[in-house]
């Protein structure tokens, strides 16, 4: 007995415990099972599950190689670039049998490429780069409409194409709207909704499964992430009133150091004109960073747009160059050596009268070609120098004409072969002008910094 006490305990306890347990309805829903959180990972910490194989393939298809050129029932034309715009703008030189003028204004049809004009974008750069890197290295390019016509875009000024390249005779031709969408270049704009829709579709979702630039999550190394407005000369120029006292981040070209201040133009394709502003950093360079500022210098700058008053014009200052921190945003940074300033041809006529439409993210608007041209460098012939006056500092104005316009040159003190020059020697002579565009006593003026802006009949 004592021997089979501890088993008939054990078996009471047994049947105590399992007639405690309440019995379950049987049309009852299972009880869902609680989980320790702590020992569950969420949902996106889980591991993903590997890809099908279809879906692995989906992502290393070249689909700018896998569409052709359609047939007869669109219309077709090898081409060469006259210039590149951006991304997806670019002029080609076309027969005047399609184009009178000669040249076919062109949008890539079915994708939107960020801004690399305007107020720059993430990735604008690269993707304007990459049409640029394609096109220029093609044995032959093609352009072809989406239907029989060349169509129109909505701005009614460019034909939207599809863009057809191959970098050698015996290569094929490849799809440059569709490399764009799947090297995450462009972003789908009614890419479905043409001739190659499903090809546009499936290179975007390439590119979003393989985390290419704009659908990487990076950053834009070429992307100016500081606090200015990262904008072009041109939208600097055609708005410059709206950036008054707004700090803004350009690219150009150094064209004149004048001791103290740069003038600096940028060419815009689109509308085949040179745009330019004045900097002024006064004492506040030194070594490196004056070194920047060298002509034929391409060099990005930042500062805060500010009308000068005494110039009555606008400007930008307070550049600046912190050696020790060569990765803050708002440093002067050089991008190149030894580019040329435009000089641009122009009338004494147009410079004091002439009008201009351009084109703007408003809109088309009207300016002064002399307004538009503030602070670029021209070139002007065949000038008559009717009066001559030096100041006591030697800076010497012109009054010229030609025709019925009348132009002010103004001379810095000039030096030729080491000696003086006397600007009175020019009265009564036809002159030819290099110069830089800018302002005094609220009137445009042709300003002459060295001996060379100046040639005598």
């Amino acid at each position: 007995m004592k021997k089979l006490a501890p088993a008939l305990a054990l078996i009471i306890l047994a049947l105590c415990i399992f007639g405690c347990t309440p019995q379950k309805d049987k049309d009852a829903l299972p009880t869902p099972v609680q989980t320790d959180a702590a020992q569950t990972p969420p949902v996106s910490s889980m591991p993903e599950a590997a890809p099908s194989p279809a879906a692995a393939a989906s992502e290393s298809i070249d689909y700018a190689a896998s569409v052709k050129p359609s047939g007869a029932d669109t219309a077709k034309q090898e081409v060469t670039v006259k210039s590149f715009v951006d991304g997806d703008t670019v002029h080609f030189l076309v027969p005047e049998s399609i184009m009178p003028s000669g040249v076919l204004k062109a949008r890539f049809i079915g994708i939107d490429t960020p801004e690399s004009t305007g107020k720059i974008e993430e990735y604008g750069k690269a993707a304007s780069e990459f049409t640029k890197e394609k096109l220029s290295g093609a044995y032959s390019i093609m352009i072809e409409s989406d239907d029989g016509n060349w169509d129109f875009d909505s701005t009614g000024g460019r034909y939207l194409v599809w863009v057809w390249y191959k970098a050698e005779k015996a290569g094929e031709y490849r799809n440059l709207n569709i490399e764009l969408l799947q090297n995450g270049l462009a972003r789908a704009y009614s890419s479905a909704n043409n001739r190659y829709g499903s090809a546009c579709t499936a290179a975007i979702n390439r590119a979003k499964a393989n985390k290419l630039n704009l659908y990487s999550g990076e950053k834009d190394p070429d992307f100016y992430y500081g606090d200015a407005v990262e904008l072009t000369l041109k939208e600097l120029r055609c708005s410059i009133e709206g950036y008054n006292c707004k700090k803004v981040a350009f690219e150009g070209v150094i064209t004149i150091n004048s001791g103290n201040g740069v003038f600096i133009e940028d060419y815009d394709a689109e509308t085949d004109r040179y745009y330019g502003i004045s900097a002024y950093y006064g004492y506040g360079l030194s070594g490196a960073g004056l070194d920047i500022l060298s002509v034929g210098n391409r060099a990005r700058i930042v500062g805060t747009v500010q009308y000068y008053e005494a110039g009555g014009c606008y400007q930008v200052s307070g550049l600046s160059y912190r050696q020790m921190k060569p990765d803050d945003p708002n440093n002067l940074q050089k991008l190149s050596e030894g580019n040329a300033a435009g000089y641009v041809s122009i009338s004494a006529d147009d410079f004091a009268s002439a009008m201009v439409s351009i084109e703007t993210e408003a809109g088309a608007a009207e300016y002064k070609l002399s307004d538009i041209a503030m602070n670029t460098t021209v070139e002007m012939d065949g000038l008559t120098v009717q009066s001559v006056y030096v100041a006591e500092n030697g800076c010497a104005t012109l009054t010229c004409a030609a025709g019925d316009a009348e132009v002010t040159v103004r001379l810095e003190p000039l030096k030729v072969n080491g000696a003086a020059f006397d600007p009175n020697t020019l009265s009564g002579k036809t002159i030819d002008v290099r110069a830089a565009v800018d302002m005094y006593d609220n009137a445009p003026q042709l300003h002459v910094f060295t001996a060379e802006g100046i040639s005598i009949h």
